[in-house]
């Protein structure tokens, strides 16, 4: 059965954060072990249980790590049940699970984990490189269950892309879904603030993307040469300095979008390497917004949507003053 772990909070979303409240006995259950009769999530099957805690303080006993499920401890409130395990409860507290910068994650399941990143941080490093990536920290997430678990590239975002991206918990579904991608993903939406009034309301810009010595993506407009790359765009919000646009992605090519928006005269604000003049927000003005597929496992359609980040209106904020 494909276990699925929603991470909920106000955007469906769960923040790692360190709990700092010190808990007492009078808190604390006594070690007890129930057995699963039914389905049912965690979280009110607790609440149906153990009659003697408030709800609070049973939320806080999922926080600690001091609820085991077959013996391994279980931290998310909507954790599926299944008839025979069993949950039990210890009195002491394991150690605390590491905060994820930069990271929260969407959705878990058996064969994928869906996140939100944050700009700046890379999605996987090069063999030189040693810092901190959205790689490295879910690695070490799964790694939690299972010191062999292990997580997969599916794509990526640029390090200051912020937004929606999905890995595979395993070889065969990265392979499954990579060879289907075209098929499996439904939807890709992004918000791009680009510089300058762009007059079109909607528009396609289909080209030839291919990559210099230097590594900087360019279009060729000479049919075949390089790899097709089709983005269409629609205009949301526009001043006589900057635009927001809702960008939709035909194909998934390197830096696609970047160089589209340089190739109708409206980079990215803040992307010095596609010809962007201002920096506005003090970042690349890119935000990966919808994320649609198929699951490779379940065949259901999952759509996955981040907020458009606060910081990509402030520009339009400082025209209207």
């Amino acid at each position: 059965m494909n276990k699925r772990r929603n991470h909920p909070n106000k955007q469906n979303t769960k923040h790692f954060t360190k709990n700092n409240n010190k808990s007492t006995s009078k808190n604390q259950a006594p070690a007890k072990q129930y057995t699963v009769k039914e389905p049912s999530e965690l979280l009110p099957f607790l609440l149906q249980h153990i009659t003697n805690l408030s709800r609070n303080s049973i939320k806080s006993l999922l926080t600690r790590g001091q609820v085991l499920v077959n013996d391994r401890v279980v931290t998310t409130h909507n954790h599926a049940l299944h008839p025979g395990q069993t949950v039990s409860l210890q009195n002491k507290k394991v150690s605390e699970t590491p905060p994820m910068i930069g990271i929260k994650i969407l959705h878990e399941d058996d064969d994928v984990i869906v996140i939100q990143k944050e700009a700046g941080l890379l999605s996987i490093a090069s063999p030189q490189e040693k810092e901190l990536t959205v790689y490295r920290q879910l690695t070490a997430h799964v790694r939690l269950d299972n010191s062999n678990n292990r997580i997969f590239v599916v794509h990526r975002l640029d390090r200051d892309t912020s937004g929606v991206m999905m890995f595979a918990k395993s070889e065969r579904v990265q392979q499954a879904l990579q060879n289907s991608w075209k098929d499996s993903v439904k939807e890709r939406l992004y918000i791009a603030l680009v510089e300058g009034t762009v007059k079109k309301q909607e528009g396609t810009i289909s080209s030839w993307l291919k990559e210099s010595s230097t590594l900087k993506m360019y279009s060729s407009h000479y049919p075949n040469d390089g790899q097709h790359a089709v983005t269409h765009y629609k205009v949301l919000q526009s001043d006589r300095n900057f635009s927001m646009l809702e960008v939709h992605l035909e194909t998934g090519r390197k830096n696609q979008i970047r160089v589209h928006m340089e190739d109708i005269g409206h980079p990215i604000v803040g992307d010095k390497k596609y010809s962007a003049k201002s920096k506005p927000i003090g970042r690349l003005g890119l935000h990966a917004r919808v994320l649609s597929f198929i699951h490779p496992s379940t065949g259901e359609l999952l759509r996955f949507e981040s907020e458009i980040p606060k910081t990509f209106f402030h520009p339009f904020k400082k025209d209207e003053e």
